[in-house]
């Protein structure tokens, strides 16, 4: 007979028997069951005892038994209470039939209790009541142990500790992630892990702009998709890339899309994740991230503002010999490129810091590519419009080109926030479609703050605004280099009193005589107080701190002075920024301070001669002002008439060496950051690079 018909008789009896039972689904024995019968059996126990309790007597009623011949036995325990047990043929009297049968897995059960006062007057009291009974009961006194008890009070409290210590460690397991919360875990990676099962849904179609960026970053996924291609050649898989940029400019979501698109265990974590208060921890963490990558290999492991382990090693000399996060960066160079090899592992990290790293974690064989991600261009703030524009009801006046050209130097961050101030400023209006006017409101509210039209100010404080604000507006209006006048208020918006708005050109260099055209703007607020007023006060606070810090950048950056010349004390690699020393002389401190100051002085002098000669329409522009509190470019073209020369379109030079103005200016802390004191009239916007409302 062949296999296949032994296995058909076997299942005809299944098949024409009765119905079917349905199958019983497999229940695993879990251990917590013990300590649930457990329970319910003591619950039980307990429950039957209090159910038996005897009941209590008064000294009546006792006595009335003991005259009568009822009691078979008194029982004194622990001379504390009286167990009094009736005679079996007497249960049977009407007066008993309250009294049920006591069973106890121990000794034999009283049928009443009698809770005594004194045993000397009990004893007494008993001998009296029997003198003329025939055969009187004699007390008889019983010493019990609570063996149950006692050690329940010996065990309680441990359990109570061990108890509480599991509900401690349970609580802190489930605040940490992968197993690092416990404490004997707490050497474990913090890491979260996007498998095949928590896979992330973002690619690079929701990644608008960075074209340059991810041609670099798709390369990898390629390579981890389609390896052959690459080896065939001979080429080996990068080990490392590094997105460089400054905040907001979407290092992170670049390395979400690489995690939805690689379709490969994917390790997140933040360089802080490293950190930790005991020594050792931070290396052994790295150690364990190490591992689990190497086990799910190929993967990628991604450390997000990773200069909060990288930094530099031995800049502070505060730290001693044994800083526990030199140790930890230590431990992740050597698994980067150590000794051991780490196949198919691919790092991935951002930082808005990178001239602060060590410079071990950035050679070649650790990471391989650097990627610098900037601020948008224009085209590229359009792609990202596009993107967070797209769940929006939008009005058809509304024009992405429009709003692209409005924003120079806002990063992805700040035109996400705008396009969600706009929804919300919508809204709060009760419109049913968010229009250009919305827009235009949230770009206002991002760049300069809340307006504050109910803030008291005075007539006169009010004017001297006014004034101060026409001086800017006028100097830029007639300087050739000046960025191009957009807005000017007087209307109070976060911290500044009154400001003015300009659209700069999106410049890769700066010349000198663009500089010192923007030192003269900068100073004509000031400079129209002086000349209309006679007097100059504190509302000039943020020009004069822009103006200084501008000024000091050019002689002692860019080499724009002739008595310092061609001389650069720029740090670009951050080594003297713990070192109380200067990489000049006394001597030349004291010129550097001296040219700063002529450079100033000279452009100040400057504004006033632009205004004094300017006077008339100085005054019809601030009374303009003060009566419509916001005037625009058309208002300056009916006063001063056409600038005389048109606006400049900068083109960017490529091969003269580096022409990232941004990072030298950065480092300068030219743009002007909102005052933080109590200054009267500050007059300038956080940032000029970031547009309010156009003309």
């Amino acid at each position: 007979m062949s296999n296949e018909d032994k296995n058909t008789n076997t299942e005809k009896p299944q098949d024409s028997g009765g119905p079917k039972l349905p199958k019983l689904p497999k229940v695993k024995f879990n251990f917590y069951w013990i300590y649930g019968i457990l329970g319910v059996v003591l619950f039980g126990l307990y429950l039957n005892n209090m159910g038996a309790a005897p009941k209590e007597l008064g000294w009546g009623e006792l006595k009335v038994m003991l005259e009568n011949q009822e009691v078979e036995k008194l029982l004194l325990v622990n001379k504390d209470q009286a167990e009094v047990y009736i005679k079996k043929d007497k249960l049977s009297l009407p007066k008993f039939k309250d009294v049920k049968p006591v069973n106890s897995l121990t000794t034999p059960a009283p049928n009443y209790v009698y809770q005594i006062g004194s045993v000397e007057n009990f004893e007494k009291d008993v001998r009296e009541v029997q003198v003329n009974v025939p055969t009187p009961i004699y007390v008889k006194n019983e010493t019990r142990k609570n063996w149950g008890g006692d050690l329940l009070g010996w065990i309680l409290p441990v359990v109570v500790l061990v108890g509480l210590w599991f509900l401690i460690m349970r609580m802190m397991t489930k605040g940490g992630a992968g197993g690092g919360g416990q404490i004997f875990n707490i050497g474990k990676s913090k890491a979260q892990l996007f498998d095949k099962d928590t896979m992330v849904s973002l690619n690079f179609n929701d990644v608008a702009g960075l074209q340059e960026a991810k041609v670099e970053v798709m390369e990898i996924v390629e390579f981890l998709k389609n390896p052959k291609k690459y080896t065939d050649l001979g080429g080996k898989i990068p080990k490392g890339a590094l997105l460089v940029g400054p905040p907001g400019t979407g290092k992170t979501l670049l390395a979400k899309a690489v995690a939805g698109e690689a379709k490969v265990p994917f390790f997140s974590l933040s360089g802080s994740d490293f950190v930790e208060m005991f020594v050792g921890v931070g290396a052994s963490r790295v150690r364990d991230l190490f591992k689990q990558a190497k086990e799910k290999a190929p993967s990628i492991i991604f450390i997000d503002e990773i200069d909060a382990v990288g930094r530099a090693r031995g800049r502070s000399a505060m730290t001693g010999g044994n800083d526990e996060r030199e140790n930890t960066l230590n431990q992740l160079l050597t698994e980067m490129d150590g000794f051991q090899t780490n196949a198919g592992v691919i790092i991935l990290a951002a930082t808005n810091r990178a001239d602060i790293l060590d410079r071990a974690l950035l050679r070649a064989g650790r990471f391989d590519r650097q990627i610098y991600i900037e601020l948008p261009d224009l085209e590229e703030r359009k792609a990202i419009f596009k993107v967070h524009m797209r769940n929006l009801k939008m009005d058809e006046s509304t024009s992405v080109d429009f709003l692209a050209k409005q924003t120079p130097g806002f990063s992805g961050a700040d035109i996400a926030n705008a396009c969600n101030e706009a929804a919300l400023i919508a809204a709060r209006n009760d419109k049913k479609m968010i229009d250009k006017q919305d827009f235009l409101d949230a770009i206002d509210r991002i760049v300069g703050g809340l307006e504050k039209r109910n803030k008291i100010i005075s007539q006169h404080e009010k004017k001297v605004i006014a004034y101060h604000e026409s001086g800017h507006a006028a100097v830029s209006w007639l300087l050739e280099y000046a960025h191009p006048l957009v807005k000017v208020t007087i209307v109070p918006r976060g911290k500044a009193l009154g400001a003015a708005w300009y659209l700069p050109d999106e410049r890769q260099i700066t010349t000198y005589e663009q500089m010192i055209d923007e030192l003269i703007a900068t100073l004509g607020g000031r400079a129209a107080e002086e000349i209309v007023f006679g007097k100059i006060s504190t509302g000039a606070l943020n020009d004069l701190e822009k103006v200084t810090k501008q000024a000091y950048a050019m002689v002692a950056f860019y080499g724009l002075n002739k008595k310092i010349g061609n001389i650069s004390y720029y740090d670009s690699s951050g080594q003297n920024e713990y070192s109380f020393s200067k990489p000049f002389s006394e001597q030349t401190a004291r010129t550097i301070d001296d040219e700063i100051h002529k450079m100033v002085e000279q452009a100040y002098d400057k504004a006033k001669e632009i205004l004094t000669e300017n006077r008339e329409k100085l005054n019809q522009l601030a009374e303009i002002l003060l009566l419509k509190e916001v005037i625009f470019r058309e208002d300056l073209e009916k006063i001063f008439g056409k600038r005389p020369f048109a606006d400049h379109e900068h083109v960017m030079i490529n091969g003269i060496g580096e022409t990232n103005e941004q990072k030298a200016i950065d480092a300068a802390a030219v743009l002007v950051e909102a005052s933080k004191t109590a200054a009267e009239i500050p007059v300038e916007l956080p940032s000029p690079d970031k547009p309010e409302k156009p003309a």
